[in-house]
């Protein structure tokens, strides 16, 4: 009896020994092989997870800051999420609305999904509530009977005869296991012994942008879209690949919807109740979501619920997107590991895109390796590559894939000087400080370069005009402003002809006509000078505004595309999604309707501008790095912290555009946690002198942060350098151990 007494102990002391909260792949895997956990254990405490944390946490902001009626949403984890009665007066976000004489603001108010009239969702105007404990970052979970609207409660019912009102697909559809029950039959089949290698992502709970399709959850893309049947006919391919890898398919994350939908190209819609101030990653069926680290704040876009249910531990990992920044900034701002591959790395067949040329998914996890795991599991299980026949981008040369295993190319701990050898340059051009407020991350990254020294990398620097040169890093002989002045005047000369807002020339140098063939030709054998303002930052903005802007045409075409190959029987072009949806501000109804009476430009200037600028500048970029022995590169991911949701945002953004340079040249990058700012500069609103709109000003003065917000480090190489980048950020990630997780979203009572 003492024996079996001991025993049970023993097996009691184990189950104990498995922690939910900031768990890895690996730690799942040995937890269930080790008896401490089952895979439905595993989901099991996810759903408990998002119960107690996913619910909202916005307010509505309102004329006169009154109570609303209590309302009910959609169903999560098996409840109906309660929106909040509380409004916050719109006196309290903005100054002086008593001289304000513009158009009724777009005020917050409830109102019936168009997809479910049953359930209301927020609609205008939001801002975000203070400890909240709530981040709304999951829209759809995989969980029967709630995880499709077409077929919700009866309709997806397992067994029994289909009810006589549901929709006819529904039998299909029912057929479909969860979440719940996929665990449940990977525990019948493999018990204590997955096969991990065959199935590298075996029981590891993902969720996904809400872009991406699933065939067993909606797949709205965030929107309020009612579809014939809202799941898609089939998964995405990386969705498809993931679940072949053993992955949980259990959650469509919250995003800015439709990829943000790539503002408003102007037209015959008008906004006729603006809305003031920044919503962060929004949609119209799932809400906005809030920053675990603070809940005012917003999340960064456009795959903001992507980073914030990794931060907030309510999945091990997920599938973001990113167009210019939409991995980049809700990796940042919620503190996680974020790995964008080379453009065509992984497929995006099966999703709705912004711009098909830029577009590319990346993943978002709170380790390195555990991101390069989730990354070989891309891999088409026969061929070992990454090539779709449904994405034409993944046609890359088979020399871009490594044949050995990313996770093999992961720092081994404890190693000495592991970055010995690797000349690493710090990107100079990123580290300017166009407004006070970019201190904070810009000051913070530069601090954490003495690390990659102590790593045994040798550190070089480019050089800015507008930025202190360090003299402990010795200047590179060759820069980016080289560069560009031997690629630009023959592959992009219509750049030197660009004009500002006043009709001005933007680039000029004394003596020189710029635009002329004998400048062109001087400036690329460096006989010339080259504009001080033509550089890295610059150009990976946009043409001004004018003929020769970027006119939007990439989202018309490719929004379309998607509904035509899905193949919707109510929804299939514009004109029927607009027909069959609702938005959650007017000015999301005024885009959407441009959108749909978008003409398309035969000369399309935009895709030609962006394919010419990454071939160039991928050229300028290799050739720096060639030239200077440089492995990778380094610099903050971005120079903003995140705004309060409802609150102003930082004015004069554009001036910082460099810092989409990844997803402009379809390189690979690793962004690592590297630190909390502890205090920051709040923008603020200003009515107009005429009193007609309110703009954004920058702060001047400095505030402690009480909830310190997280920023990360980015790594950058050339095309097919991943392995590389992971090496090198998995080291940084292990000397330094910045990842924390937020307070506010600890373990539950009795969580493992």
């Amino acid at each position: 009896m003492l024996l079996v007494a001991m025993a049970c102990a023993a097996v009691s002391g184990a189950a104990q020994a498995f922690k939910l909260e900031e768990t890895s792949i690996e730690q799942i895997h040995a937890g269930i092989r080790a008896g401490e956990t089952t895979c439905q254990q595993v989901v099991e405490a996810y759903l408990a997870r998002a119960k107690a944390y996913n619910g909202v946490c916005t307010r509505l902001v309102t004329a006169d800051g009154a109570a609303v009626d209590a309302a009910l949403g959609t169903q999560r984890a098996g409840s109906p999420i309660k929106f909040p009665t509380e409004t916050v007066g719109i006196r309290t976000l903005v100054p002086d609305f008593d001289r304000y004489k513009g158009k009724t603001p777009d005020y917050g108010h409830m109102e019936a999904t168009l997809s479910d009239p049953s359930v209301k969702q927020q609609y205008g105007m939001v801002a975000g509530i203070a400890g909240a404990r709530q981040i709304n970052g999951l829209d759809t979970i995989n969980l029967r009977g709630e995880r499709s609207v077409s077929c919700k409660a009866e309709c997806d019912a397992a067994s029994g005869k289909l009810p006589a009102q549901c929709p006819k697909a529904c039998e299909a559809f029912r057929k479909l296991p969860d979440a719940i029950e996929t665990a449940a039959a990977l525990d019948k089949q493999y018990g204590r012994n997955p096969d991990t290698q065959k199935m590298p992502l075996y029981c590891v709970p993902m969720s996904f942008k809400a872009v991406y399709d699933a065939k067993d959850m909606r797949s709205t893309g965030g929107g309020d879209v009612k579809y014939a049947t809202d799941f898609a006919p089939r998964d995405g391919t990386m969705v498809s690949r993931l679940r072949d890898s053993g992955a949980i398919v259990y959650a469509h994350a919250v995003n800015s919807e439709y990829n943000g939908g790539s503002g408003d190209p102007g037209g015959d819609a008008k906004v006729e109740k603006p809305n003031f101030g920044t919503g962060g990653a929004r949609e119209t069926w799932g809400g906005a979501t809030c920053n675990p680290y603070d809940t005012e704040r917003e999340t960064g876009g456009s795959s903001g619920g992507s980073g914030t249910s990794v931060a907030a531990n309510l999945v091990v990992c997920s599938i973001c997107e990113t167009t210019g920044g939409s991995c980049r900034n809700p990796g940042t701002h919620n503190g996680v590991v974020n790995f964008v591959p080379t453009k065509g790395m992984i497929s995006y067949g099966g999703a709705i895109g912004a711009n098909p040329y830029q577009d590319r998914p990346g993943i978002l996890c709170k380790s390195v390796k555990d991101a390069a795991t989730v990354f070989d599991a891309f891999r088409d299980r026969k061929t070992g590559e990454y090539f779709d026949e449904r994405d034409p981008y993944t046609a890359l040369p088979p020399a871009f894939t490594s044949k050995a295993s990313y996770v093999s190319a992961i720092t081994p701990a404890g190693a000495s000087k592991p970055l010995a050898g690797l000349r690493i340059g710090v990107v100079r051009e990123l580290f300017v400080k166009i407004a006070p407020s970019d201190a904070a991350i810009i000051d913070g990254v530069d601090g954490q370069l003495k690390v990659l020294k102590d790593l045994g990398a040798e550190l070089v620097e480019t050089t800015d005009p507008q930025f202190k040169d360090d003299p402990t890093i010795p200047n590179v002989k060759f820069g980016f402003q080289e560069a560009m002045a031997e690629v630009i005047p023959f592959h992009m000369p219509e750049v030197l002809s660009w004009k500002g807002a006043d009709g001005k020339p933007e680039f000029s140098v004394p003596g020189w006509d710029v635009t002329s063939r004998k400048y062109l030709v001087a400036a690329a054998n460096h006989k010339a000078p080259w504009p001080a303002n033509l550089n890295l930052r610059r150009i990976m903005g946009n043409p001004p505004e004018g003929p020769d802007s970027v006119t939007g045409y990439t989202f018309a075409f490719d929004m379309e595309k998607y509904l035509n190959a899905r193949g919707d029987a109510t929804v299939y072009d514009w004109a029927t999604l607009n027909a069959n949806a609702r938005y959650f501000t007017d000015a999301k109804r005024a885009s959407a309707k441009n959108w749909e009476n978008k003409a398309i430009d035969p000369k399309t200037y935009d895709t030609t501008y962006t394919m010419k600028r990454r071939d160039a500048m991928r050229m300028a970029m290799i050739k720096l790095m060639r030239q200077n022995d440089i492995d990778v590169l380094v610099n903050p991911p971005l120079s903003t912290l995140p705004a309060k949701i409802g609150g102003a945002n930082e004015p004069n953004r554009d001036l910082r555009s460099g810092f989409g340079y990844g997803a402009r040249l379809g390189i690979p990058e690793v962004f690592v946690p590297a630190g909390f700012a502890t205090s920051m500069i709040e923008p603020k609103y200003a009515l107009s002198a005429d009193g007609t709109r309110y703009d954004t000003v920058a702060g001047t003065k400095p505030t402690a942060l009480a909830n310190p917000l997280p920023y990360n480090i980015a790594f950058w190489a050339a095309p097919g350098e991943e392995a590389l980048l992971l090496k090198v950020g998995s080291a940084y990630e292990a000397a330094t151990h910045h990842r924390k997780p937020p307070k506010d979203f600890g373990p539950r009572a009795g969580e493992p």
